[in-house]
Formats: structure tokens, sequence, C-alpha cells
């Protein structure tokens, strides 16, 4: 008896076909969206890791970005801290300068009048005149040093000194009694607590010293306000300037408006706004922000360069790998991920490195003369700065990878 035929399967068969969609393909062709990222970044630092020497080029791109434009810019904040120590550390929320003035130093004069103008403000809880000029002391061996002499009233001393380090401020009251910057001890002929020397021809008495406070100039020397004047000569109705304190829950920025009502031929300027003008001021009437700016920048383009050039070899040299992983069904958008993750993981190496060479920089070449400052909010800065110079450098491999044709690597 002839068995029956068993039934023929249908090549339509719904749910075979189903199966046959739904079943993966193996290899990168069938990469799936929500993989494709880990699978390209896993390719991308194994071919990296790969050629160890350009991946050291690549870092040493990084690293001279980090390093120099951390570096330039820790140096003009510290200059731009040694000129706005005054403002940062004298107490006042307001000064009043004369008119046209850029940045606190020795030069002009105001009438005292303004002293008691801005006494009789409202708002004002208190207001203290300081005298500022240029001295010259007399050392032992022969010669002079310079310094910048600052007369505060006492016993209040609205204006320092501060960081005092040796000796007792109090005695500022005393007869030709003065503060000296400790760092300058031996540049001023070897000046010890009780040391006397000749300031523009002024008998004065070493009582105490402070530390780091040096401006970008002499050095800070503090005398009482009358010893100041006698010493720099100063007519009895002139000061140098005006500091303002105001009352609790007061806005500086009000009785600051209030003041100028007042006083038409004075500048008044907030603690903020004596700094933004000694900002501007170092930025467009000196060198400092020239010569630091073209140097970070310059730090900056060397390494966007040097990390354009060495991923761009680098991919020129693998060209047939490429070509094999879009033959393999790779895309270019793959492709950029690839390159993309290549450029993150470099900028975050040679930052990390770049970043800790900083810090040992920095520490080691830190003195009062030169208070290197980096502010934390520079450290995410130069991060994503890095970052973005990478993956912007990047883009130049990512056009030669875009024309690399699939059928090359069946080529002899």
């Amino acid at each position: 008896m002839t068995k029956p035929d068993p039934p023929m399967r249908s090549d339509a068969d719904p749910d075979e076909a189903d199966r046959s969609q739904a079943a993966p393909v193996a290899g990168p062709v069938a990469l799936r969206p929500a993989y494709s990222w880990r699978a390209m970044a896993y390719v991308g630092i194994a071919m990296l890791l790969q050629d160890k020497l350009k991946f050291a080029g690549i870092l040493v791109g990084v690293i001279v970005a980090v390093v120099l434009s951390n570096q330039q810019t820790a140096t003009f904040l510290g200059l731009l801290g040694k000129n706005t120590m005054l403002a940062r550390h004298a107490g006042a929320d307001i000064w009043i300068a004369p008119p046209r003035t850029e940045i606190l130093q020795a030069g002009g004069t105001i009438p005292d009048s303004v002293l008691w103008t801005a006494r009789s403000t409202p708002g004002v809880a208190w207001a203290a005149p300081i005298l500022m000029g240029g001295g010259n002391l007399n050392l032992p061996t022969g010669g002079s040093q310079p310094v910048t002499i600052i007369g505060v009233e006492l016993p209040a001393g609205r204006g320092g000194p501060w960081n005092v380090v040796g000796g007792d401020v109090r005695r500022l009251s005393q007869p030709d009694a003065m503060v000296f910057e400790d760092s300058e001890r031996e540049h001023l002929g070897g000046l010890n607590l009780g040391s006397v020397r000749e300031l523009n021809g002024h008998r004065v008495q070493a009582v105490a010293f402070t530390s780091g406070l040096l401006p970008f100039g002499p050095s800070y020397a503090f005398t009482s306000f009358d010893t100041a004047r006698e010493i720099m000569h100063v007519e009895n109705h002139r000061v140098s300037y005006v500091l303002v304190g105001v009352r609790p829950g007061v806005e500086p920025e009000a009785v600051a408006d209030g003041l100028r009502q007042r006083l038409q031929s004075e500048r008044v300027m907030t603690r903020a706004q004596v700094e933004r003008s000694t900002f501007k001021y170092l930025v467009t009437r000196t060198p400092i922000g020239l010569t630091m700016g073209t140097s970070a920048l310059f730090g900056v383009l060397v390494g966007f360069i040097v990390v354009s050039l060495t991923l761009f070899s680098a991919v020129v040299d693998r060209t047939r790998e490429f070509g094999t992983l879009k033959a393999i069904g790779a895309t270019n958008r793959d492709l950029a991920r690839l390159l993309v993750t290549q450029a993150v993981t470099v900028a975050l190496v040679g930052w990390l490195i770049g970043q800790t060479l900083v810090i040992f920089i920095i520490q080691g070449i830190r003195s009062p003369r030169l208070p290197l400052g980096l502010p934390l909010w520079m450290v995410p800065l130069t991060l994503g700065a890095m970052v973005l110079l990478c993956v912007g450098a990047s883009t130049l491999a990512l056009l030669r990878v875009r024309k690399v044709e699939p059928g090359m690597v069946f080529r002899g």
C-alpha cells in the first residue's frame, strides 16, 4: 500500500516568514541602532590602541593644548589678582576715585570734601580716605628700591594691611611706623622687625610684615594716613581715594548711584566695577592680554593641527580596514561614530595627563611675585574645550572615510 506523500511546506508560510524576519543576522551588517554606538566604540578604541605610536602622537597634541591654555590662563588670572587685590581686601563696597581712573594705582588725588559728602549720603555706613603713592627706600649698601606707599586712617585701618605674618600691625599708630612685604625683605636691604630706613628722605621703622602683597609693580608698604602725607608731601586737603561701606541690606549700586548724583567730578565705582575696569585695562591697554591670549590660542591651534593630522594619517594607513567595515555593512554614520569615539577617548586621556601636568607646573613656579591661580571652573571648561577640539579635528578624517569604497578590499 502506497504511503501518502507528506504535506508540502509552503514557501509563503506566514509563521516561517515572521521567524525569518525576526532572526538576527550575524555580523556588523545587522548592527541594531541600540548597540551601534557600543560596537563602533569598541572597534574604534581597539584600532586606536593597536597603533600606540600614533595614539601617543595624538595625545601630545591634546596635552600641549591643555598645558599652554591653562598655564597662560593661570598666569593672566594671577596678574589680574595682583592688580585687584587692593579692591578685594580693602573691605570697601564702593570706591570714589579721580576722574578717568581705570585701575587702582598711585597717581591723581581728589579733594577731601568728597569724604564728607560720602559720609552724609543715605545708605553709607562708613567712609574712609587713603593715600597711595610711590616712594624710594634707601638701602644700607647704597642705592634704593621702589615701594608703593598706602596710608590708611587709624584705628579702623580701612584699606589694609592684611595677611600679616610678622610683627604687630597695631604699632602703626606709632610715629613713622610702617608695614613691609615679607618676600621683599632681602631686596629692601635685609629688613627685620625694628629696622630703620629712609623713605623719600623720611625716617621709617618696620613694625610688621605682610605676605603676598605684591601688585603688578612695587610692593605695598602700609603706614598711617598722617605719616603717608608727610612722606609723599601731599597737600592737607587732598586724598587718593575714598573707601565707602554700605549699611546692611542696602545695595551698593543704589548707594553708588546716589554718590554719582552728588559727585559730578569724581568716578564712583562698586567693587565689582573696579575689578571689571581693571580686567578691561589689562586686556586692552597693556600687552598682557594680547601676550597671554596669543599664547593660549597658539597652544590650542597647535593641538588642533596635531590631532587633525594624526587622525587623518591613521585613517589613511587603515583605509583597507575602513573599506572592510563598509563592505560588511557599516555606513558612513557608523564610521563617524567610530571616529567620534576615538576623538573623545583621546580628549579624555590627554586632558587627564595635561591637567595633572598643569597642577605640578603651577605648584612648581608659584611664588609671591607670580601667584598663579587656576579656578575650579577652568577644569570642566578645559575638558569641554578639548572634547570639541578633538571632535572637530576628526572631521578631516571623516571626510577621508566617506570617500573609501567598499570594493577596494577585493582589489589586489
